[in-house]
């Protein structure tokens, strides 16, 4: 009966983190570029109490007797799913439609990775400079920061990502292209917040877009921004069986704590 106590309680912990990890896609249905997590678990050691052998008539074992010592959290993997696209008709309003990610700089000069794509421009002296909101440089193919002249206006952004826009002169003028990059395991990114992503050893060395005809990588589309991919049906279906499981662990343990109460009373 101890033992019908640990496995519940490892039971009502597993769900507990599920509950957190919900009830973190549900906080989130509104941020642009999140990707919704799911929680995976594994179960725990047996206790071996006969093993499984060659049956022969009148001896052996066909099937083992085992008794499990409840259920661990093993991993959080995220689903890179493409949100839905709302068309806002900002100019630097960016979405990819496929598989890669932007590339920006952090002020100690490190590479972080991030499907929002509500980019901003921030002034350093007389030069404009591609940013995210929390003045992040956008880089380009190149791996350099965007810088758009002043006197360029009516800025297009292909799906490509080669921006381009009219000097004084009403000439057309290529201005850089956005770096796209990819990850062979994009699973195994280290999400930091910031709806900033961080490559990690498991994800493996990002991969940049070289040319803007290059497949696999997804194309840009200007003016739209790309929503949670984060479902609130599935994710409240999933609240309610992983509170149920929570309860019936619970009703284990009060099942267990019955049973020792009489198991203590039989001498009275």
């Amino acid at each position: 009966m101890m033992r019908a106590l640990w496995s519940a309680g490892s039971g009502m912990l597993a769900q507990q983190l599920n509950v957190d990890v919900i009830a973190n896609n549900l906080a989130n249905v509104n941020t642009t570029g999140f990707k919704k997590s799911r929680i995976e678990f594994k179960d725990l050691l047996y206790e071996t109490l006969r093993r499984p052998d060659i049956y022969e008539p009148g001896q052996g074992n066909p099937v083992g007797l085992q008794i499990g010592h409840g259920v661990r959290p093993s991993s959080t993997s995220r689903t890179f799913t493409t949100g839905n696209l709302q068309q806002t008709g900002n100019t630097f309003d960016l979405a990819i439609d496929g598989d890669g990610f932007f590339m920006v700089e952090r002020p100690d000069g490190s590479r972080v990775f991030t499907r929002d794509g509500s980019f901003k421009l921030s002034m350093d002296g007389n030069d404009r400079y591609l940013v995210t909101s929390e003045g992040y440089y956008v880089l380009s193919t190149d791996e350099d920061y965007i810088s758009i002249p002043q006197d360029v206006t009516d800025i297009s952004i292909s799906a490509g990502g080669v921006i381009t826009g009219k000097d004084a002169t009403g000439a057309i003028q290529e201005i850089g292209t956005i770096a796209i990059a990819k990850f062979l395991n994009p699973e195994g990114l280290l999400g930091i917040g910031n709806n900033l992503f961080e490559q990690t050893a498991a994800s493996g060395e990002y991969i940049l877009k070289q040319t803007p005809e290059e497949p696999g990588f997804g194309n840009i589309l200007q003016g739209f921004l790309e929503l949670s991919n984060v479902q609130v049906v599935e994710e409240m279906v999933n609240l309610i069986v992983a509170q149920r499981a929570y309860e019936i662990n619970t009703k284990a343990i009060q099942a267990a704590d019955e049973m020792l109460g009489e198991a203590n009373n039989l001498r009275r």
